[in-house]
């Protein structure tokens, strides 16, 4: 199940403007005095010439996505719905059809490209406003406040607006109508202002209610004392405050312009009733509200501790690689070798990377390539045997940025398995190919079978750290096939 509404969510858009082509169907099937289940199909069936494209479009949004540049997808979304969608609709739209009508094609895309932009515009919502400190601090408690003031100063506005209206001031009460008369409501502001803070004190009297729901009964008697405590200790607040509430209620100056809204004697179990139901009411939206907050603090933690393992893997690096160095430094120094100076300077350099760019989020894709052929450098100054050597690079931005030492793991694991204790010439063969969305990363090099069994911490290690980085976002593969060893890495960087 969870699967399935994953597969749902990652396909929302598609989902969305098919849920919008059924409601464009049913809205013109259901003028039918019965059910017409082959109007609907055929109404389905004939939309589908422009809502086809378009769900087609949505779930290849993200493959688009991953293959085009930002500019090359802004293009193909452009042509897209501002060309290829008014095309279609115009075509239909003059197009003979009886069932159903060529203006449906046109309703139909007048409620597409909204949706569109809505969709858009909550995704940007979601990557960048949603950062925002103020969105973060903005509460369900906070939201039905800030409803309650539009909804007191907007009935406000409509009774206001209503006053001298004969239609629905009559009898000396006012009845509030559907309308928005500035005119009337500057003429009337003193009317205005009193209905307004009248408003604000009647629906604060029910938040009242919900506050001592969600700040006491909630979060504290029916998390630490159960259900019936809960029950109880409600029944209990609601009888002390519930007539003191429906007295100010029913001394309210409003009565006398609409009416006696509240019952005259405050202690009228309706009144009790009243109170009961905001609070149950707002229980299943409560407890809602506080999973999802213990979830997310579940998620916190789950994210400090994967941040905390992965420092661990970035400090395990440091000492791999540096056993690794060291024990070509000492073959280097038993044979007196006029290298060894040169070398500890490049492992010195090579080093500071590892200490300082290791420590780093992401580095640029060069500042990796050069420490690996810096790497790759240093270890054939200490071969015997040759080593037939190739890199392939096909890099179309080499300031993209990458988690740092990852690919450095599979050319350690080719020298320190494959070409050091070759007895033959060894080779090793590397290719990588970096787009803007995506890096592949091959390396296959000769490799001996009395080692086939040995292992270390890289390739490990380095498994570890791509599911904490990028999580769902990669795929390493690794085998040995007739002395071979093969290993391919791809990464969403998108």
């Amino acid at each position: 199940m969870n699967k399935l509404f994953d597969k749902l969510m990652r396909q929302r858009d598609a989902w969305f403007f098919t849920g919008l082509w059924l409601w464009i169907a049913i809205g013109y099937t259901q003028e039918e005095p019965s059910g017409n289940w082959p109007l609907f199909f055929r109404t389905m069936a004939v939309l589908g010439i422009v809502f086809v494209p378009v769900v087609g479009f949505a779930c290849f949004r993200e493959r688009l996505n991953q293959v085009l540049t930002g500019r090359q997808y802004f293009v193909c979304w452009l042509l897209f719905f501002g060309v290829l969608v008014p095309l279609i609709t115009y075509f239909c739209s003059k197009a003979e059809f009886e069932n159903p009508p060529s203006w449906l094609f046109v309703a139909c895309a007048t409620c597409i490209i909204p949706l569109e932009l809505l969709l858009l515009v909550n995704t940007y919502y979601r990557r960048k406003i949603v950062k925002a400190k103020w969105v973060q601090g903005f509460g369900l408690e906070k939201a039905i406040l800030i409803s309650i003031v539009i909804i007191s100063v907007a009935l406000s506005a409509m009774a206001a607006s209503s006053i001298d209206d004969p239609l629905y001031n009559r009898n000396g009460n006012l009845l509030i109508a559907f309308r928005f008369l500035p005119s009337k409501i500057i003429e009337h502001f003193g009317i205005f202002a009193s209905l307004t803070i009248q408003f604000l004190v009647m629906y604060l009297a029910g938040y009242l209610f919900f506050l001592i729901n969600s700040r006491f009964l909630v979060s504290k008697v029916l998390k630490q004392y159960g259900l019936i405590v809960y029950l109880l200790s409600m029944l209990t607040i609601v009888a002390i405050l519930y007539p003191v509430v429906a007295q100010l209620l029913t001394s309210l100056p409003i009565k006398k312009l609409m009416g006696p809204i509240f019952p005259s004697n405050p202690f009228v179990m309706e009144n009790a009733v009243a109170a009961i139901a905001i609070i149950l009411l707002s229980l299943p939206v409560l407890l809602s509200q506080q999973w999802t907050k213990q979830n997310n603090q579940i998620i916190s933690l789950e994210k400090e501790k994967a941040q905390a393992e992965l420092d661990l893997l970035k400090q395990q690096i440091n000492p791999h690689f540096l056993f690794n160095t060291l024990n070509n430094l000492y073959a280097l120094s038993l044979q007196q070798s006029h290298k060894t100076p040169d070398s500890i300077l490049q492992l010195s350099e090579l080093m500071r990377y590892v200490i300082y760019k290791g420590k780093e989020e992401k580095v640029k894709l060069s500042d990796e390539l050069k420490y690996i052929e810096d790497f790759m450098e240093l270890q054939q100054m200490r071969l015997r045997k040759p080593l037939q050597l190739l890199f392939e690079k096909e890099i179309e931005n080499e300031q993209q940025e990458i988690a740092p030492l990852l690919l450095i793991v599979f050319v350690e694991n080719a020298f320190k398995h494959g070409i050091e204790p070759a007895e033959e010439s060894a080779f090793l063969h590397m290719h990588l190919k970096a787009t803007e969305k995506k890096l592949f990363f091959s390396c296959v090099n000769s490799f001996e079978k009395e080692n086939e069994k040995e292992r270390g911490i890289g390739l490990s290690n380095l498994q570890k750290r791509l599911e904490l980085l990028y999580p769902g976002r990669h795929l390493l593969k690794a085998g040995i096939k007739n002395h071979t060893f093969k290993a391919e890495l791809q990464i969403d960087l998108s």
